[in-house]
C-alpha cells in the first residue's frame, strides 16, 4: 500500500493552484515533512507560468496545530539538548513563511478549522485569508512555556499591537468573527460556502495581469517598513517602471476604449 501524501495539490483550468494539508490525524501539524512538502509546492508554483493564484487549505477539523511538539521533543535527546535541531526547524519554518510573502503569486488561506501557533502564523502570512464560521485561531504557546515568538512576527504585521499581545499573552482561542474584526482574516463565510467563495475570489484575481500582481505584491511588502517619504519615493519608482510595461499600456488603452484587456503578463 502506498503512503498517503501529507499534502495534496491540484491546478484547475484557470491556473488556480490548491495546496491541501492532508494529515488530519496529526492535526495537520507543521512537521519537518509537512513543511518540506509545502515549501516544494510553493516553489513549484512560483516558477510555473500557468499558475496564477495559490490557495492553502486543509482536510479535517484542524487547519494546522502548528509545530509537531512530539517531533520537537525528540531533539532534546541530542548532546546539545536540541539547540541545533530547534534552530534548524525554526529556520525552515521562517523560510516557509517568508516564501509565501515573497511568492510572486497571490496566496489565499482557506481556513475551515482550528489554526493555532505556527498554523495561525501560516494564515497570517498569506496575502488574503477567509475562514468558515467554525474556524478558531490562537497563539497558545504561552500556555506550555513556549512563547509564540515566530508566529508573533506574522501576527504583529497583520493586526494591531494590542490585539497581537492579547492573543500572545493569553493564548486564548478566538472565533472567526473576532479574527475578522481585528484583521487577522478578511471575512467569515458559511462553512458550506467557504470553498466556493474562495475559488470565486481566486478566479477574480486570476484574471488580472500576472506581471501587475507580481509587481504590486512585492512593492506592498517592501514599502510597509519604510518611512513615509521612503515609501513614496520607492512606490513612485515602481509606478514609473510599471507604466512602461506592455500590460499597463494595454490595460489603459482597454479602459479608455471600453473593452476587455488582453493581458500578455509582461
Amino acid at each position: 500500500m502506498s503512503k498517503i501524501s501529507i499534502i495534496k495539490t491540484s491546478t484547475n483550468n484557470n491556473g488556480i493552484f490548491r495546496i491541501t494539508l492532508n494529515n488530519p490525524k496529526n492535526h495537520n501539524a507543521l512537521s519537518e515533512d509537512m513543511m518540506f512538502n509545502i515549501q516544494a509546492a510553493l516553489d513549484e508554483a512560483a516558477s510555473d507560468k500557468k499558475i496564477r493564484v495559490i490557495i492553502i487549505s486543509a482536510d479535517g477539523p484542524t487547519f494546522s496545530a502548528g509545530h509537531d511538539l512530539k517531533e520537537l521533543k525528540t531533539g532534546r535527546k541530542n548532546s546539545d539538548k536540541g539547540r541545533a535541531y530547534f534552530k534548524e526547524v525554526m529556520s525552515k519554518c521562517s523560510k516557509l513563511m517568508q516564501s509565501i510573502v515573497k511568492n510572486p503569486k497571490p496566496v489565499i488561506a482557506e481556513v475551515g478549522g482550528v489554526a493555532t501557533a505556527a498554523g495561525c502564523q501560516l494564515v497570517a502570512s498569506c496575502d488574503l485569508a477567509y475562514a468558515g464560521e467554525s474556524a478558531k485561531f490562537a497563539t497558545p504557546g504561552v500556555n506550555i512555556g513556549l512563547f509564540c515568538s515566530t508566529p508573533m512576527v506574522a501576527l504583529s504585521r497583520n493586526i494591531s499591537n494590542k490585539h497581537s499581545m492579547e492573543m500572545l499573552l493569553t493564548g486564548d482561542l478566538i472565533s472567526s468573527s473576532k479574527a475578522a474584526e481585528i484583521g487577522l482574516i478578511n471575512k467569515v463565510i458559511n462553512n458550506d460556502a467557504l470553498q466556493t467563495f474562495v475559488l470565486d475570489r481566486a478566479l477574480k484575481i486570476s484574471k488580472k495581469s500576472a506581471m501587475t500582481l507580481k509587481i504590486g505584491k512585492e512593492a506592498f511588502y517592501k514599502q510597509i517598513d519604510m518611512t513615509l517619504s521612503e515609501a513614496y519615493d520607492y512606490a513612485s519608482s515602481v509606478m514609473v517602471e510599471n507604466m512602461l510595461k506592455l500590460d499597463a499600456e494595454e490595460g489603459i488603452d482597454a479602459f479608455i476604449n471600453k473593452r476587455n484587456p488582453n493581458w500578455h503578463d509582461k
